[in-house]
């Protein structure tokens, strides 16, 4: 060990440097005050001793401040990096008398103490709010059952359990209270400006509509017919620019009173407005044809409207057709909760062409009666503008274009403004023919240009303070979702591990979404599958069902509801695979109507013991088919994805359907040559022996078998 090397003595006189040998006391002399040399320190040599009254050295050890310098930093051997900081310290300290769980001290609650999370919180999120380690959390969860590493974003089951068990309750803020708080940090009270606004400071807006019902029962037409016959005074030439919502005129016993339209492609866009927390729509016209009656799509649109308490106004179009009985409509709607004023309900009915244009303006009566009856549709105007974006696509000249509907206050040309997780100022509005605005009042919907990426249909936009509180609001709200979609992925599950999840109490049903090549096997591979006997421990529930290609609605749909798609003679459709293993949903494909209803059925049961599994080695579009008497029918493709491998089996897809299985690649040639494999970017012939229904377009997808171990 290196000697140490005294300090100067500052007591009553000055001690003099000695080097004391390592191991050995130092020999310092004494100063020149009254006190004697204190002996050094093992590996140390001692510094001067303080005289009579004087203030102690200043190096560090048992001898007063006056010690050694010593070789691996201050207070002699011990390493600095060695050192605790005081955090760690008093961390230290307060998990000293902490009991202990599973050999692991933490600090517990009394069991009813409270803690607020965020979603998509963390281990480390936990470990601050109750001052603990967060190793020591990581290991009592996996005593729990669950593996999970300190920082890695916990679904709110997880959470729960966790706090459960160390004597907390966890509250995972709502999205809604998440944002609230969000916005309470940069001084924005949306609810305190509503609470603060009087009667004076509000004025009347006109009604937002939204037009809904069965396809090819004249929607479109509706609109072209309100749109072209009551745009407002003095446009020529009608509509320059279709902007997915627009404002109306409409002359109302003398006065003139502005209606505004949503142009939604149907109640799937409301409902993923609704679910955004977008109530956008204050009256919704029911569009249904006389001549065809109530379809499915038209009690899908009329259960979305009263799911979100929209007063509804019927139109029953295409009178003028041959078949028409408006009065079968009437009657027809009463099993809804929808009853006519003829027949003594509340419900408003008109009879129009959309065609002919006739009773357009009963339409636009009824609209109006109704706002003026059932709602109050005022808001402030002068206040910082409030809304939703409707509708926004990139274009290549503008940038980033959003229609914008405007809720309450007023939205300038300069504002700063935030949509979810896109921001951008205003640099120009445009109304619905394309003419520019410099302001926009409630309920009217602008074209917006200036913002620096794309925000979603439903997004609530407001106006900050400047472009970087804008820019703080929007990057914080794209960090929680992005920790809420980790979290998310997390509860996924498996057909292999569902009765595990039904064990620990992660699931109580199995949600399914079944698509096939036809309406027939999908019905009975469903009603089959309905059959299984699950006893009372669990559900088993279709939630969708449909003919055709895995789509990204069916992802989607399976990943918000934790199903399990089932595709029978169907496979994806295109990019939708990457979707569906980035949301972590499981999907089985099946050939057999009767393996199907096996593995669900063991699922159940607990037996599913899965040996082996479909490995996908790549896809290959058919551009050109080459006749050939030899080889039968050769495959001209491109290879899209992965590689096409000689000897692979083989399946080929049409519009996502299977036309061909247990197939064979037998030949495989580019150019004249043949190659063992071809991979993604190559042309190349492929040879499928004796099968010779390919047409231009199919896809060709070879795959290998794999054996799969149990987890």
């Amino acid at each position: 060990m290196m000697p140490g090397r005294t300090s100067l003595g500052q007591g009553g006189g000055h001690g003099t440097p000695t080097r004391g040998a390592g191991g050995a006391p130092g020999r310092g002399r004494p100063g020149r005050g009254a006190g004697p040399a204190a002996p050094g320190a093992p590996g140390a040599g001692a510094g001067g001793g303080g005289g009579g009254g004087g203030t102690p050295g200043r190096g560090r050890g048992t001898g007063g401040r006056g010690q050694t310098q010593g070789a691996f930093g201050r207070g002699g051997s011990r390493p600095a990096k060695g050192r605790k900081s005081k955090r760690a310290k008093r961390q230290e300290f307060e998990q000293a008398d902490a009991p202990t769980l599973g050999g692991v001290r933490v600090p517990r609650g009394n069991g009813s103490t409270l803690i607020r999370l965020r979603r998509g919180a963390s281990l480390t999120d936990f470990a601050d709010r109750i001052g603990a380690n967060p190793a020591a959390l990581v290991t009592v969860l996996f005593n729990l059952g669950e593996m999970a590493t300190a920082t890695q974003s916990l679904d709110e089951d997880t959470l729960g359990a966790l706090g459960a068990e160390l004597g907390y309750i966890v509250d995972v803020v709502s999205p809604e209270d998440e944002d609230r708080e969000l916005l309470d940090q940069f001084d924005i009270d949306l609810q305190g400006e509503l609470d603060a606004e009087t009667d004076e400071d509000l004025q009347v807006r006109p009604p937002v509509v939204t037009v809904m019902g069965h396809v090819d029962h004249g929607k479109t037409k509706l609109l072209d017919a309100i749109r072209h016959t009551r745009v407002v005074e003095g446009e020529s030439g009608g509509i320059t620019q279709h902007i997915g919502a627009y404002q109306i005129v409409h002359n109302h016993e003398g006065v003139e009173r502005a209606i505004t339209f949503i142009d939604t492609p149907g109640h799937e866009a409301f409902t993923a407005m609704r679910a955004r927390g977008a109530q956008v729509t204050d009256i919704a016209i029911l569009v249904i044809a006389a001549d065809d009656g109530v379809m499915p799509q038209t009690i899908e649109a009329l259960n979305h409207a009263q799911a979100a308490g929209v007063p509804i106004v019927v139109a029953v179009n295409k009178i003028d057709v041959d078949g028409a009985n408006p009065q079968k409509i009437r009657a027809q709607l009463t099993e809804y909760n929808l009853v006519a004023e003829e027949y003594g309900g509340e419900t408003m009915f008109v009879d129009v062409s959309a065609k002919q244009r006739l009773g357009i303006d009963d339409l636009l009566e009824a609209v109006l009666l109704t706002a003026d009856v059932g709602l109050d549709l005022r808001a402030n105007p002068d206040k910082a503008a409030r809304g939703v974006a409707i509708e926004a696509n990139l274009d290549k000249g503008r940038g980033a274009v959003v229609t914008a509907l405007v809720q309450s206050g007023t939205l300038q040309v300069g504002d700063s403004i935030v949509a979810g997780t896109a921001y951008g100022s205003v640099r120009a509005m445009f109304d619905e023919h394309g003419d520019p605005v410099q302001a926009a009042l409630p309920a009217r919907p602008v074209q917006v240009i200036g913002m620096r990426s794309v925000p979603r249909a439903g997004d609530t936009f407001l106006v900050a303070a400047d472009d970087r509180t804008a820019r703080q609001i929007a990057e914080r709200r794209a960090a929680a979702e992005r920790a809420a979609t980790l979290a998310k992925r997390r509860v996924k599950v498996s057909l292999e591990d569902f009765t595990h999840a039904l064990e620990r109490g992660k699931v109580e049903t199995l949600n399914l979404v079944i698509k096939g090549d036809v309406s027939g096997s999908v019905e009975a591979l469903e009603h089959s599958l309905l059959q299984i006997d699950v006893g009372e421990t669990v559900t088993l529930r279709v939630i969708h069902r449909g003919v055709g290609a895995i789509t990204q609605n069916d992802v989607n749909l399976a990943s918000v509801d934790n199903a399990i798609i089932i595709g029978f003679n169907v496979r994806y459709a295109e990019r939708v695979e990457e979707l569906a293993e980035r949301e972590g949903i499981d999907v089985r494909f099946y050939s057999v109507i009767y393996q199907a209803i096996e593995d669900v059925e063991a699922a159940l049961k607990g037996l599913l013991k899965p040996e082996v599994e479909e490995h996908r080695l790549g896809t290959a579009e058919v551009r050109e088919v080459f006749r050939s008497s030899k080889f039968g029918n050769i495959a001209g493709s491109l290879v899209r994805s992965g590689l096409i491998r000689r000897g692979a089996k083989a399946r080929v897809l049409r519009q996502g359907t299977v036309v061909g299985e247990n197939l064979a690649i037998e030949s495989l040639r580019r150019f004249k040559d043949d190659v063992t494999e071809a991979r993604e970017g190559y042309e190349c012939g492929i040879g499928l022996g004796s099968f010779n229904d390919i047409q231009v377009d199919d896809v060709i997808e070879t795959f290998e078998i794999r054996e799969k171990e149990r987890v």
